[in-house]
């Protein structure tokens, strides 16, 4: 079998979806009622090593990231997106085998005046 070679782009494991009841918002029927909020989040993990030796203590498990990521959401209600955002970022950041993050959080019942689909905010974060 030929030796496989990484791409220049890297790796990465992504959780699309996760939904999660929370009391995030500027308005008070937003922390009150609370409303639903979509995450996703792409890590940036090598995983050469867990996939050339089956291992997963060589990688991040996602079902562990994406129990972390809406235990995260759901504490401690805050006005913005944003700020969860940032808050998953920290979350992810905390696996030692991920050098970078990508985060979306998805407003889906956003309080606009106008008919929309979805409002989001999306950061990248990476190590110091």
């Amino acid at each position: 079998m030929a030796e496989l070679r990484r791409s220049g782009r890297g790796d990465r494991i992504t959780i699309t979806g996760l939904r999660v009841h929370a009391n995030h918002g500027v308005f008070d029927f937003e922390r009150a009622a609370g409303q639903e909020f979509v995450i996703d989040v792409s890590v940036a993990v090598d995983l050469a090593a867990a996939a050339s030796g089956d291992d997963l203590a060589a990688t991040v498990h996602y079902g562990e990231l994406a129990e972390a990521v809406v235990a995260a959401v759901e504490r401690d209600p805050v006005d913005l997106i944003e700020t969860v955002a940032e808050r998953v970022a920290g979350v992810a950041l905390g696996w030692a085998a991920v050098d970078e993050v990508e985060v979306t959080v998805h407003k889906p019942q956003a309080p606009i005046s106008v008919p929309f689909s979805d409002v989001s905010v999306t950061i990248v974060r990476g190590r110091q």
